[in-house]
This record gives structure tokens, sequence and C-alpha cells, in this order.
């Protein structure tokens, strides 16, 4: 079995010495941080959680607020990411919301949130012969990092289930109701299903759907039935730029709001930008793994609703869909969550961080709020009910 353990407990230390021995990097970097021309510099992963800060480049949203923008540079790994972060080679990324959380208040990393990248856009992707969850009972299953609401909504999933979710490699002789459950880099998930090295994975879009069209895989849950329209990836960025270049930080929350309402028009011809035949060569997938993820398909969703991949008729089953604001209700219940979901690795510091106080202090909302509102508010990217909302939560 060659994913794993080694490199999923190499992969989670990399990221834990990076922030935590990384505070000093962005006072290195105050020469630049000072500089309101810099350009905007994106870090990302090949998945659909970071499009809007990929067709903000490509329909050159940065230029048209005054900036310049680099092409965005692609990494493998979450740890890439945020060592590229840290060192300031990279001024504004996607990260996985949990793992913002760790950042600031488990390691004391001056960033915060700016806005959401999306809602849902996850899946749990299963082996054919995989048919219920219990059937995971034994087994192994991957999940992007520690610190993601893929690995929080998995463990609801197995729990509610009577499953037991595993995640050190001490126990080596699985119960029959454990899954063991190891950290991954999404590149490998589907070769890793398709060797039976693991049983199943949960993670961002578009990896089930190409799972899916290669035949090696199976969704068994899209994440936002059970948490409807959570964020998985958000808009990171450096507290010295929020502070000290506020009028640079706006146009940047300007321009990828404004290209999350075009998306929302535009599903095929983003497809089309993200894919591995695009211009820019965004992303390794083709078109129609893409567009299955994007665009509306009636015959899907009757197929996913009989199948249990799809349970709650009343929720938002878009597969993924666009929505900047980030709630404080969702901050909120994230911290609640990840304070019963089993992680490896130290988490004290989770019991004593009050969520409300979190809502407030992990996400910095003035920037996408005052963007939101010039395009004619919330109601423009779908959403009624104005700046609060209540989180649906059931596995």
């Amino acid at each position: 079995m060659p994913f794993y353990p080694d490199i999923s407990r190499r992969e989670f230390l990399k990221l834990s010495a990076l922030l935590t021995g990384a505070i000093a990097v962005p006072q290195a970097a105050n020469a630049a941080g000072k500089d309101a021309d810099e350009s905007v510099k994106i870090g990302y992963l090949p998945i659909t959680d970071g499009s809007p800060l990929l067709i903000a480049h490509a329909n050159k949203l940065f230029e048209a607020e005054g900036l310049t923008a680099e092409k965005p540079r692609l990494f493998r790994s979450w740890s890439q990411v945020a060592e590229a972060f840290m060192a300031r080679q990279v001024n504004v990324v996607h990260l996985l919301s949990p793992i913002t959380v760790w950042a600031r208040y488990g390691s004391k990393f001056p960033a915060r949130i700016t806005a959401w990248n999306h809602m849902a856009g996850s899946a749990l992707t299963v082996a054919n012969e995989i048919n219920s969850i219990k059937d995971l009972g034994g087994k192994t299953v991957a999940v992007p990092f520690w610190y993601s609401i893929h690995n929080v909504v998995l463990q609801m999933i197995l729990r509610k289930e009577g499953l037991h979710p595993v995640v050190t490699a001490n126990e080596t002789k699985l119960a029959p109701n454990g899954v063991r459950l190891v950290v991954m880099s999404p590149a490998d998930m589907g070769p890793a299903l398709a060797q039976k090295s693991i049983a199943g994975f949960i993670v961002a879009e578009p990896f089930n759907a190409a799972a899916e069209l290669k035949g090696i895989g199976k969704i068994a849950r899209f994440t936002s039935d059970v948490w409807n329209n959570h964020a998985c990836c958000v808009v990171f960025q450096h507290q010295q730029d929020l502070d000290e270049r506020p009028q640079w930080s706006q146009k940047v929350v300007n321009a990828i709001v404004k290209a999350q309402l075009w998306m929302r028009d535009h599903r095929k011809e983003t497809a089309a930008i993200l894919a591995e035949d695009g211009a820019n060569k965004y992303t390794p997938f083709p078109k129609a793994a893409l567009e299955r993820v994007l665009l509306a398909n009636a015959d899907l969703d009757k197929f996913y609703a009989k199948n249990g991949a799809n349970t709650h008729k009343n929720w938002n089953n878009t597969r993924i869909d666009f929505q900047p604001y980030p709630f404080p209700s969702y901050t909120k219940e994230l911290i609640k969550a990840l304070r019963e979901t089993k992680v490896e690795g130290a988490n004290e510091f989770l019991k004593t961080l009050d969520p409300d106080f979190a809502a407030g202090d992990l996400v910095d909302a003035r920037f996408v709020r005052k963007a939101v509102e010039s395009l004619g508010g919330l109601k423009a990217f779908g959403v009624e009910g104005g700046w609060e909302r209540k989180e649906l939560i059931e596995a």
C-alpha cells in the first residue's frame, strides 16, 4: 500500500512546522507588504474550489480594478500552497476553511479569510463494490487534510452508521467497524482508488467527477447533502495587507466577487476556461469532467437522489454554487464541529476557542460585503434572507 501512512503523516507534519515556524515571515516581507502596486500573486490547487481566483485572472478582472496580476501558480499539496503563501511568493490563496482556523489560532499566523470561493463542490467517492457506508468498515478512506471540511463531514457520516474513524497508524489491525483515514493529495486519490489501496476518498471536485467518468468509482454522498451550502475553500490573505493596503485588498476582493457573479451565468464557458486544453491550462482535467460539476443535469440529479448521494429534496442540490459572503453562522458551527472531529496531532486550542469570537476575528468581511453590495446584494448571488442564515447539518 504505497500511499500511507508515511506520506500522510509527513504532509501533516510539514504544514504544522510551516505554520508554527513562519509567524515572522510576513514581518520579513514588510517592504513588499507596503508596496501598493504589488502584483496579485495567486496560489492554488487544481480543484473547482479555486476557480473564482482563476476566472478573475482569465477575464482580467484584476486589471479592471487597476491591479496587475501574475499567472496563478499551481501547487500539488496544501503544504506547498501554505509554504509559498508564508514566504510571500504568493499573496492570495484559497485554503481549506479548517486550515485557516488551525493557522490563525493553533499557530497564531497573521492572516484572515476575506471571502468564500464557493458553496458545496465536494463528495465522498467509493469503489464500485462498496454498496453502503457500512461497507467501509475495516477499510481505508482518504481525506485531503486533517483540517478539512471533508474530514469533518466524513466523520459525521461514519458516526451515524456506527463506524469508528481511525486517524493514527498505531491501530494496525482495524476492527470491523473501524475506518482508517489517511491524508492524501487530491491528485493521488484516483490512482489509489483504481489500485485498490483505498476504498474511497472524499475531496473537492472535479476529482469525483473524473473518477465517475473513468469508471473507477461512484459517488456515495455529496458533502452538501450533509451540510447544506457549506464552504470548503476560502480566500486567505495576509493580515498585513488587509491593514496596510486596504484599497489594494478591496480591489482584489472586488475582482474575485465579480468572477463568481460571472461564473453563475457562464458555467459552460467557465468549464472551457479551466479545462486542460484551455488557453492557460489551469487544471489537468478534460472539459467533460468540469461540465459534469458545473452544469445542471436533471438526469444526474434523479440518479443521485435514487442512489442516496442526495437525500434532502428541499436543500440546494446544486453540485457547486458560487456565493462569496462568509456567513458567521458557518464559522461558528465549523469550530463546534472541529471539536468533535478526530485529527492527527494536537488540537487543544479548539477547546478554548470561542465560536462567536472566531466568527468575527478569523473573517474580515468588510471587503466582500462592500463588493457584494456594489453588485446588487446577496440576491444577485441567489441568496435570500440577508446577511444571516441558519446552518442545516444532518448526516
